[in-house]
Order: structure tokens, then C-alpha cells, then sequence
């Protein structure tokens, strides 16, 4: 970072190469799944994270005596690392991580809306947008804000294919989430602050019932800030699965996302494999999902 402004972002993924990413994490570990979360939480480079609705399965409520439970074991483990309605700071970087609402599952409702009340105070839609807003607000002056949610806004499409589309119903529709739309708008219209990447998962790339695959890169019309969605599922494969050449063959191929920032602009976006066997990593297939030309 000291020769050049070039942040790479490595999202829900495995790195293979020599470099320092962050990695951002957008939830949906397991049910509740806390042994995975104390790998993801050891691991020596920059993160942030946020937890999902199957990271919320099964607790409900915070015990008010001190019993613990999954969902609090988790955010013990995390730490400030976890961003759900809060803002980490990357100051090599020059860009902020700002979380939206965590345990979403989708929609116009609040899923695990007691946990979301007792611990942040979050009744409803409008309150949860104005905490995104209020995460955000503080941003230092010379840093891009990157906001981090486990499912994407409204108002991106809502055919099946679509970024945030449901898929599971003749009917389709928008299965994005209201607040976090708000909250968006809310910072480009009252505030100076750049926001060229809103990264989320939950939306699976491949469709129910055979549809084929779903748009997960999406410019808003104005083009100031591209979504990426990050759910590629399943993300691990043998590695025979997906075509490897015989010598590569053993193994498994894991799926990222792999973001490129340069002067706080999306310079390209691509969905990388890379085959791994042992201690062994290799890139065997990159697939390139937007590319601003006026920065190559």
C-alpha cells in the first residue's frame, strides 16, 4: 500500500495470493455454527463481519441472567470485528466498513426482531436505517465507505434474476431490505460521503427450480455505487467439479468474491476459484462481473 492506492477486498472467500486484502464477511456461517466463527474470528488479517439469519437460528431472545447462548457467543468472539450498526475504520486503507442490520433474513419484516431491540435499541425499519446512518456519520473525511450487510437493499430489480429477487414463487418480487435502502439514500442525500461498494450475501447465485443463475453486480443509475452480492453457493467444491486439469486434480475449489479499489473507485470485480490441495493454493478460474475501463 506504500507505492500504490490499489485496495483489493476479498469477499466470503479464501486468498491465495501474496498480497494483504481485507476480507468481509457477510454472514450466514452455519446455524449458529461457533467453532467456525472462532477460525473465521483467528484469522491474521483485516476483516470485518457481519451475522446472519442462520447465525441467529435458534436463540430468540438474551437471556437476562447470565446464561450464555449462540448468537452471544458469536459476538463475544468477534468483537469489534463484528459490524452489525457500527463502523470500522481501516486507515491504510483510507475506507470505512459500515454494517447494516444483522440476522436479516429478507423482506419488510425484522427477523429476530427481540435480539435486535434488547441489544441496539431497533424497533422497527426507520430505526434501524437511522443506526445504519448514524454508524456511517464520523466517517473520516479523506476515507470511502464500504457498507456491509447480509442481504442487499430494495429497489435493485424484481424479476427472479434480479440481484435481491425472490426466486422461490411464480410471483417474484423484491426481496431486498427497506431499511437498508433508506438508510443509502439518507447518506447520499444528506452527507458528502462516498459510497462506491455495498457488499451482501443471502441471495443465492444459482436460482430454485432450475432458473439458472442470478445478476450478483449491479450499478445504481447514477452509477456512484456498484452492489455485490457475494452467495455463491456451495463456495467449496471437489476440485473435479470444476474442470480441473489433471495435474490440479485432488483437492477442493473455493469461490470468492474479489473486489478492486483504486482512488476510492470500483476499478473491477471478478469471481475467483482457486484450487486447493494440501498446503498448495493456485487461481484456475477468474470470471470477470464489472470492470470500470477508465481505470485500467
Amino acid at each position: 500500500m506504500a507505492s500504490s492506492s490499489l485496495v483489493r477486498i476479498a469477499v466470503v472467500g479464501d486468498i491465495s495470493e501474496n498480497f494483504n486484502p481485507i476480507q468481509i464477511l457477510s454472514g450466514d456461517f452455519g446455524e449458529e455454527n461457533v467453532p467456525l466463527v472462532q477460525s473465521v474470528a483467528a484469522l491474521t488479517f483485516p476483516k470485518a463481519v457481519i451475522l446472519g439469519n442462520h447465525d441467529a437460528w435458534f436463540t430468540r431472545d438474551f437471556p437476562r441472567k447470565q446464561k450464555q447462548n449462540g448468537v452471544q457467543m458469536q459476538l463475544d468472539i468477534l468483537g469489534d470485528e463484528h459490524v452489525g450498526y457500527q463502523r470500522m475504520d481501516f486507515p491504510s486503507f483510507k475506507l470505512s466498513i459500515v454494517g447494516g442490520r444483522p440476522f436479516s433474513i429478507g423482506g419488510d419484516r425484522l427477523f429476530r426482531k427481540n435480539l435486535l431491540v434488547q441489544r441496539y435499541g431497533v424497533h422497527d425499519m426507520d430505526a434501524s436505517a437511522g443506526s445504519i446512518c448514524r454508524a456511517a456519520h464520523g466517517t473520516p473525511e479523506d476515507h470511502v465507505a464500504i457498507i456491509l450487510a447480509h442481504n442487499g437493499p430494495t429497489g435493485l430489480g424484481s424479476q427472479a434474476e434480479d440481484i435481491c429477487g425472490k426466486d422461490w414463487v411464480d410471483e417474484a418480487g423484491d426481496h431486498g431490505d427497506p431499511d437498508l435502502e433508506q438508510a443509502i439514500r439518507q447518506l447520499k442525500e444528506t452527507t458528502k460521503l462516498s459510497v462506491p461498494l455495498v457488499v451482501f450475501g443471502h441471495m443465492h447465485k444459482e436460482l430454485q427450480r432450475g432458473k439458472g443463475n442470478r445478476k450478483m453486480v449491479v450499478q445504481d443509475g447514477d452509477n456512484q455505487t456498484v452492489y455485490v452480492n457475494g452467495a455463491i453457493v456451495p463456495r467449496v467444491k471437489e476440485a473435479k467439479e470444476r474442470g480441473a486439469a489433471e495435474s490440479e486434480s485432488g483437492g477442493t475449489t473455493r469461490a470468492f468474491t474479489l473486489v478492486e479499489v483504486l482512488d476510492g473507485k470500483i476499478k473491477k470485480i471478478a469471481e475467483i476459484w482457486v484450487h486447493v490441495n494440501g498446503s498448495m493454493a493456485k487461481i484456475v478460474e477468474e470470471n470477470t462481473l464489472f470492470e470500470d475501463v477508465t481505470l485500467i
